[in-house]
């Protein structure tokens, strides 16, 4: 591989100078037109990427729109790198431009950096390393550039409809060593209608969080009745739980906000969730016999701050990827009834049927039901199977010592595309920077990254 290596090495200013352009092109999801299924900034990135693969020398596609790929050598089966050019929001708090990928200490900062132009970009010029040195592949390969990940990923789904998957393939879309089951993932609501109101204090409205997917860090309520009473819960309950709560009183009544700690839904015990801060305090309140009453009694006895669902009864855990993460990430609660968002993601050697019957169990005595139930099944391979072990052999080849693959409870492309896995950028111990304000990858990353899928894409395609 010195060869590989040292071909690298002098395409170093290239793969720099091509991330630094792409990462300059604003790509999130914006209105649909045609041809440009995804708007007009996703378009520039995808026509940018096929370009440069057509200067590198490789054949290119474009699927409508929603996919394209470059691809190199022959054979019936091919191997495939499946990354994605589309981003998230840039949001605030930039030290520089989100999309001006100047480099600074190091590191190239910009939107997309790490997640995911600068890793597809790494393996587009691992290829081309492999096709300048002249290295025979039995199998071909594939760069498939991805463009609605963050969003659906109705990409993949088009790209699937058209074009057999690969035999073997890895999507540089999470981190290192490499992740060999992804946990089973649900996103839906639970709703009840409310018929008996409260005659003493009234809740006008509760609303908290602003995806299911996140701990909620802020759940806010208006309540009605006798304010004096209700303050002196407010102050109890902050001496007992020190929980940050502020309030507001006027002619109307009283306005309650309490605050937590955001955290990503498959982490949730990072986090301290502000909507059950809240059902905490309100369940001290005298609500008198009532449906709102019920609910967040429910809440409070079956969640709590539990983030393992084992009080409601669907805690389950495996060996290979821990314990069930339940996520309650929204509310939306008013007198004529509730809404709440959860998020759960069940262990991979686990069925959808052995969460969800308990979990139905639970609440059809309470007259709550299921709306907007989404799935994706686990992603699960055996630690002895061949993309496995090639993939494993590559990376500590490459560090120098013996590594164990990992579980997450996220998902990512690998769940979309048969016979693929998550496979870096992120090195153990290094920042994780993605969709944060600053995000960046260091050049020697990048660098690295691009030796390591040269040398992964040559060990899968011989």
């Amino acid at each position: 591989m010195e060869k590989l290596f040292s071909k690298i090495d002098e395409l170093k200013d290239e793969i720099v100078k091509s991330t630094q352009e792409i990462c300059r092109i604003r790509s999130v999801e914006g209105e649909a037109k045609e041809w440009k299924p995804f708007g007009e900034g996703v378009d520039e990135a995808l026509n940018y990427a096929l370009e440069l693969s057509k200067r590198l020398g490789f054949k290119t596609v474009n699927l409508d729109g929603y996919v394209g790929y470059a691809e190199y050598g022959v054979g019936e089966d091919y191997v495939a790198v499946l990354g994605h050019l589309d981003v998230v929001p840039e949001g605030d708090g930039w030290k520089y431009p989100p999309y001006g990928a100047e480099i600074h200490d190091g590191k190239i900062y910009a939107r997309g950096t790490m997640d995911d132009k600068g890793p597809i970009i790494a393996a587009l010029y691992g290829l081309y390393a492999i096709k300048e040195l002249g290295l025979k592949l039995d199998r071909r390969v594939r760069i498939i550039f991805g463009t609605n990940e963050e969003t659906g990923s109705k990409d993949i789904e088009y790209y699937n409809r058209f074009e057999k998957p690969p035999v073997l393939g890895f999507t540089p879309d999470a981190e290192f060593p490499l992740i060999f089951g992804e946990k089973g993932l649900t996103v839906f609501d639970i709703v009840k209608d409310f018929n008996r109101e409260p005659k003493n204090i009234k809740i006008e409205y509760v609303k908290g969080g602003q995806r299911v997917n996140m701990v909620p860090d802020y759940c806010e309520a208006k309540l009605v009745g006798d304010v004096e009473y209700i303050k002196s819960i407010i102050f109890k309950h902050m001496e007992e739980t020190e929980d940050k709560i502020e309030f507001e009183v006027d002619a109307k009544g009283i306005v309650i906000k309490v605050y937590g700690v955001s955290a990503h839904g498959s982490t949730p015990q990072l986090g301290e969730n502000a909507i059950m801060k809240m059902m905490s305090l309100l369940g001290k309140l005298n609500l008198d016999d009532s449906d709102v009453k019920d609910f967040i009694s429910f809440l409070n006895k079956y969640v709590g701050f539990e983030t393992d669902g084992r009080s409601f009864g669907v805690y389950l855990e495996d060996e290979p990827s821990g314990k069930l993460s339940f996520n309650l990430g929204t509310i939306d609660l008013n007198e004529k009834g509730v809404r709440v968002g959860l998020n759960l993601r069940y262990p991979v050697t686990y069925r959808l049927e052995d969460m969800m019957n308990p979990f139905n169990e639970r609440i059809k005595e309470y007259g709550i039901r299921v709306e907007n139930f989404e799935h994706q099944a686990p992603l699960y391979f055996s630690k002895e199977h061949e993309l496995i072990k090639k993939l494993m052999k590559v990376y500590e080849d490459y560090v120098g010592q013996r590594c164990e693959p990992i579980a997450i409870g996220g998902g990512t492309y690998a769940k979309e595309m048969a016979n693929t896995v998550a496979f870096g950028p992120l090195f153990p111990g290094c920042e994780d920077v993605v969709h944060q304000a600053n995000e960046y990858i260091s050049i020697d990353d990048l660098i690295a990254c691009a030796k390591i899928y040269a040398n992964a894409i040559y060990e899968l395609a011989r």
